[in-house]
C-alpha cells in the first residue's frame, strides 16, 4: 500500500488536494450549456466512485506495508463501514447544495462561503477528533478564514442590483452546504486506522474509506438527485432519459470532474496520518482560493465591477492565503 513518511510530503498532498478541490467545479462551468446540474451530478459521482475504485486496486494493494484493499475489507468492523458510508451522505447533500449554489452564484462566490463555512466547522471537529497542532495558530488560521468569507460576501452584495437579487438564493444555498461540509470528514476519520502502515483489526486504511465514501454519495444520490431532477429550485425538471441522450463528451467532462474531486480526498486521507485531520483537512480546504481564482479572473465573474469590489476580492484572497499558512505551521508548535 503506498504512504506516505513525513510532514513535508503530507504538506504537498495537501496542496495537490486543494489544487484538485479548487478545480473540478469547472468541469460543472464547462457543459453548463448543455446539461443541468442534476445530471452533471450523476457523472460527477460516477467518477468519484470510479477513481477510488481503481486507487483501491492499485496504489490499495501493492508494496509491503498496510493492508491490502480487499483484506482490509473482508476484515471491516461494520460500525467503521457505517462511518464512512454515513460521510459519504453527508457529503453529498452538502456538495449538491454547493453545485447548485454554483450554478446560481458563479464558483467565485459559493466557493468562500460554502467551502470556507465547513473549512472552520471542519478544522474544529476535527482537531478535537485528534488535536495536532497548536491550537492558537489553527485558530489564527481560521479567523483568517472568517474574514476571507466575509470580504467575498460583501464583494457579492456590492455588485449591480440585478445581479445581487438573482445570487440571494444562491448565498443561503452556500451557507447550508456549509455547514453540512463542515461534518462529513470526521464520519470518515473515525472509520480510519491510527497507523497505516499497520491497521488495527478491523479499521479502515484510506484507499477501503474511500471506496466505501464513494458508494455513500452514489446510494444517496439515488434518492437526493432523483428527487432534485423531479423537483428543482431552479430551472425546468429532467429526466434519466435526458440523461441518456447527453453527448459523450459531456458525460466525460462530468466524470472527470468527480476523478480530478476523489484524487484530492484520497491525497487528504494519506496525508492526515502525518499532518493531523484538523490540519490536513483546513489544508485542503484552501482550495476556496483556487476556485475564487477560477472564478474571478477565468470565468471573469466580477467583470466590470468597480474599484471597491476588486479591493474587498484582494482582501478575500489576502486572508485565505495568512489563514493556510497559519494552518501549516500550528504544526510546528
Amino acid at each position: 500500500m503506498f504512504l506516505l513518511h513525513s510532514y513535508a510530503a503530507a504538506v504537498v498532498f495537501c496542496l495537490v488536494t486543494m489544487l484538485c478541490w479548487g478545480s473540478w467545479a469547472n468541469t460543472q462551468k464547462l457543459v453548463k450549456k448543455s446539461s443541468s446540474f442534476q445530471l452533471f451530478y450523476w457523472d460527477y459521482s460516477i467518477g468519484v466512485f470510479i477513481l477510488a475504485l481503481i486507487a483501491a486496486f492499485t496504489l490499495g494493494s501493492t508494496g509491503h506495508e498496510g493492508r491490502g484493499f480487499l483484506a482490509d475489507l473482508a476484515g471491516a468492523h461494520s460500525h467503521n463501514l457505517w462511518y464512512a458510508f454515513i460521510g459519504g451522505i453527508l457529503f453529498n447533500i452538502a456538495n449538491i447544495l454547493l453545485v447548485l449554489a454554483i450554478d446560481i452564484a458563479g464558483m467565485s462566490v459559493a466557493f468562500p462561503v460554502a467551502i470556507g463555512l465547513g473549512l472552520v466547522l471542519g478544522v474544529i471537529s476535527n482537531y478535537i477528533l485528534a488535536p495536532i497542532g497548536s491550537i492558537t495558530f489553527l485558530a489564527i488560521g481560521v479567523i483568517l478564514v472568517i474574514c476571507a468569507m466575509l470580504f467575498s460576501a460583501k464583494a457579492y452584495a456590492s455588485l449591480k442590483q440585478t445581479q445581487h437579487q438573482q445570487s440571494k438564493k444562491g448565498m443561503m444555498i452556500a451557507v447550508i452546504a456549509g455547514l453540512l461540509m463542515g461534518f462529513f470528514y470526521p464520519f470518515v476519520a473515525a472509520s480510519m486506522a491510527k497507523n497505516y502502515a499497520m491497521p488495527a483489526p478491523g479499521m479502515l486504511t484510506p484507499y477501503t474509506a474511500l471506496v466505501i465514501f464513494s458508494v455513500g454519495i452514489l446510494v444517496s444520490n439515488l434518492v437526493l438527485n432523483t428527487w432534485m431532477m423531479k423537483k428543482p429550485m431552479i430551472g425546468e425538471p429532467v429526466t434519466y432519459k435526458q440523461y441518456f441522450q447527453q453527448r459523450f463528451l459531456t458525460h466525460f467532462i462530468g466524470i472527470l470532474g468527480g476523478a480530478i474531486w476523489s484524487l484530492g480526498i484520497l491525497c487528504n486521507l494519506l496525508a492526515a496520518e502525518k499532518a493531523g485531520y484538523a490540519i490536513s483537512y483546513g489544508l485542503g480546504q484552501g482550495a476556496t482560493m483556487i476556485a475564487a481564482f477560477w472564478g474571478v479572473f477565468i470565468w471573469k465573474e466580477f467583470k466590470g465591477a468597480d474599484k471597491k469590489v476588486n479591493t474587498l476580492l484582494a482582501l478575500m484572497f489576502l486572508c485565505y492565503l495568512l489563514g493556510l499558512i497559519a494552518i501549516v505551521v500550528s504544526r510546528f508548535w
